[in-house]
């Protein structure tokens, strides 16, 4: 187990360690201190777990990457990828659980790329028959997430022009695009 000491009042006590995971990454941990962290504009994460083995991880990908075109850093190379290795880390794919955020609309004149990434993610595990439990996808503003890969808590907070910081409720879904 990896973890960083801190000395409080002469005493030690373990403090998260926070992991950063960058546009066509993925991390996975069983280590009940990591706290995974990303920021996302029209970037999906689509953060899986397994509650009752206590593993993982988190993806972040720029554009879905479906057909002949795909590189490791797409959606669909890092969604097989993270299940792949969540599964040898010792998840069961029967308790994964999933939570999707991103696939903002961010700057006008530009494509709808978020829009694209929310529907292959939806897709994708809708075919791999893996329960979405919370989103929040679409709208116009960034989000910064927090996320404990062995409890599937979530912090996501929503970066407006302004840099003004609005709660996500739990289990708020603020998109109108079902899951069906």
């Amino acid at each position: 187990m990896t973890y960083k000491k801190r000395a409080i009042q002469g005493a030690f006590r373990q403090v998260p360690f926070r992991q950063v995971v960058v546009q066509g990454e993925y991390i996975i941990s069983s280590d009940e201190n990591c706290v995974f962290t990303t920021v996302l504009g029209s970037c999906i994460a689509c953060c899986l777990y397994d509650p009752v083995n206590r593993i993982g991880g988190m993806n972040h990908f720029l554009l879905p990457g479906e057909g002949e075109n795909i590189s490791r850093s797409h959606g669909q190379s890092l969604m097989v990828g993270l299940i792949s290795d969540l599964i040898k880390q010792g998840a069961a794919r029967k308790y994964l659980q999933a939570k999707l955020f991103g696939g903002a609309y961010i700057q006008e004149g530009l494509p709808e790329i978020g829009e694209a990434n929310i529907i292959f993610a939806k897709k994708f595990l809708r075919g791999a028959n893996i329960k979405c439990v919370e989103i929040s996808l679409g709208g116009q503003l960034t989000r910064r997430l927090k996320f404990s890969p062995t409890t599937g808590k979530i912090n996501c907070k929503f970066i407006s022009n302004d840099y003004v910081d609005y709660i996500l409720p739990k289990k708020a879904l603020f998109s109108g695009i079902a899951l069906k």
